[in-house]
């Protein structure tokens, strides 16, 4: 069982105890770190790898929330608590439309839990601690710079994604922390953009709110009990209002359908295509998985309709629980 590498928050970025009326470390403690192993052939071991590692943190007795990328497919999941101890882990259940992921803990943690808040609450200029486990050391005392749709590439939207900067390194399954000592979102990804004609780095966390709906069907069922999204396995962006494709998913229908990466989507079921956020929920509003779409594409010159067999993407993962 590999450790997790050591390393600290630089002391500056770090969060103080003073600065809070809440108890920082007790809340602190409720981040656990997590490593997962995954089977060299399953579904994401080509994109996300056969190793992942990040953070969890325990929302009820031995339940532990994390970003879902972590743990899709994993065949055993570790535990590091900030004790020094190591508790093996059960994939509970993981969503694909808020990308939260659910472990449940084999034995004892002996953790308090911490506290759901309310992200809708929060609001820009809010200070809030980006947790990672290990304390104060691999925490950020951070600042929500923003609140605003996104859209990732993976056929991933989120209405409303909080942003924050300075951004934690280690970012997978934070605990972003609200002034109340309360868990108001989880990280998913570290973004760049441009300030002041500089780089800088800011974290995306997924707002909690978001969980409070699928909780009760991600700890029964592991999946939201109601019918998945349609699914094509097409990996895009958006060039200048325009939707490029990237990438296929092997086996998935963009695949089956020669679909290649410069392919560019010019419509759904003969509506215009405006963005990628536009692309996503005109193919979600198709139906369920398993709904044809139809697309217009255009490659090299040539404009062409098509129609994609949708499939749910949770049929091509190994994980028993997930189907």
């Amino acid at each position: 069982m590999p450790s997790l590498t050591e390393w600290k928050v630089p002391f500056a970025f770090q969060p103080r105890p003073n600065d809070y009326s809440f108890d920082l470390d007790r809340a602190l403690s409720a981040v656990v770190g997590l490593h997962a192993i995954i089977p060299p052939d399953a579904f994401s071991a080509e994109t996300l790898g056969t190793e992942r590692a990040g953070n969890g943190v325990v929302i009820d007795d031995g339940l532990v929330l994390t970003i879902g990328y972590l743990i899709t497919e994993a065949e055993s999941v570790w535990l590091h608590l900030n004790d020094g101890r190591v508790v093996e882990g059960h994939v509970l259940g993981f969503d694909f439309a808020s990308g939260f992921g659910l472990v449940q803990a084999l034995g004892a943690l002996d953790i308090e839990p911490l506290p759901l808040g309310s992200s809708a609450a929060t609001k820009v200029g809010d200070h809030v601690v980006v947790g990672g486990a290990g304390g104060r050391s691999r925490s950020v005392a951070s600042e929500i710079i923003a609140k605003q749709e996104f859209a990732g590439y993976w056929e991933y939207l989120l209405d409303e994604a909080i942003f924050t900067h300075p951004a934690h390194p280690n970012w997978g399954g934070t605990a972003m922390i609200s002034s109340k000592g309360e868990l108001i979102g989880i990280g998913s990804l570290q973004l760049e953009r441009e300030r002041e004609s500089k780089s800088e780095h800011v974290n995306m966390i997924v707002p909690i709110d978001l969980l409070k709906p699928v909780l009760d069907d991600l700890r029964k069922f592991g999946r939201v009990n109601k019918p998945a999204r349609p699914w094509l396995g097409m990996y895009s962006t958006e060039i200048d209002d325009r939707v490029v494709v990237i990438g296929v998913s092997n086996n998935g229908p963009a695949a089956r359908a020669e679909l290649k990466a410069g392919d560019v989507i010019l419509g759904v079921n003969g509506d215009k295509v405006t963005g990628q956020t536009d692309f996503y929920r005109k193919l979600w509003a198709l139906g369920a998985a398993g709904v044809d779409v139809p697309l217009t594409v255009h490659h090299e010159g040539v404009t062409f309709d098509v129609t994609l067999a949708s499939t749910d993407r949770a049929k091509l993962l190994k994980s028993p629980r997930l189907h």
